[in-house]
């Protein structure tokens, strides 16, 4: 089931295993931050782009019974998330399709899903960080894809009154805004998520958009990855260990 150079990752809260590896694509906490406040309800259809190796749609099995489906563009990632499903006996619920989502258009029927996740490279392509190793660079960075990328497929997956939930850096929290609501699909919730309560600055943003939806957007209370004492707080405890 393993591979060079990869290993399987315990998933506390939801009993399940991901198989990662380093020199491709490791998920990092704004993953379990996208899963956590994405809610489901019970017939809810289910598209993660960007999905990379697979972690969201993991994450969400653990709140549904429905199918869920992902979308990653390297091959090597769609082979693990692939392999990650079979080893938590998941493959009939959980479908990854490799592909670009610049050809969602060309390969789904408009306005079939009912919520889309989507945690996008986080950097714009001429930003001076570039990470050396190409995986990781088409993870983090805008070089195959932009965000309004992104929510130019999820507009067309969802259907209307479909949710878009996104996780992104906080310092492009105005992209976000702006992208969705040139898609038609209008920020409703804004959670801010903060290192600890010591740090002045939000580091990362989740934000949920409803097509169609009329202008109301909400600013959530902050979330708090660590407390005053530098170790996980409440919240983070919760998302990890349930």
């Amino acid at each position: 089931m393993l591979l060079e150079n990869e290993r399987l990752d315990k998933l506390i809260k939801e009993n399940l295993s991901i198989i990662q590896n380093d020199e491709v694509f490791s998920f990092s906490t704004d993953a379990l931050l996208l899963a956590h406040f994405t809610t489901l309800k019970k017939k809810d259809k289910v598209m993660d782009i960007c999905s990379g190796n697979g972690i969201i749609p993991l994450l969400l099995s653990h709140k549904t019974n429905m199918p869920i489906e992902g979308i990653e563009i390297q091959s090597q990632l769609v082979d693990m998330a692939r392999r990650s499903f079979q080893y938590n006996h998941l493959e009939s619920q959980i479908e990854m399709h490799a592909m670009d989502i610049k050809d969602v258009k060309k390969n789904f029927i408009p306005s079939q899903y009912d919520v889309v996740t989507c945690n996008p490279p986080y950097f714009r392509s001429n930003q001076s960080y570039q990470h050396l190793k190409e995986a990781h660079r088409i993870a983090r960075t805008e070089i195959l894809c932009t965000f309004a990328d992104c929510v130019s497929a999820a507009q067309h997956l969802l259907k209307q009154g479909g949710k878009m939930v996104v996780v992104q850096r906080a310092d492009r929290l105005v992209d976000v805004l702006v992208d969705m609501r040139a898609q038609n699909i209008e920020p409703k919730r804004i959670y801010s998520i903060y290192s600890s309560p010591n740090k002045p600055q939000a580091i990362t943003i989740v934000v949920e958009g409803i097509k169609g939806g009329k202008p109301d957007a909400k600013v959530m209370p902050p979330f708090y990855i660590y407390d005053g004492k530098n170790e996980y707080s409440q919240e983070m405890c919760e998302v990890y260990y349930g």
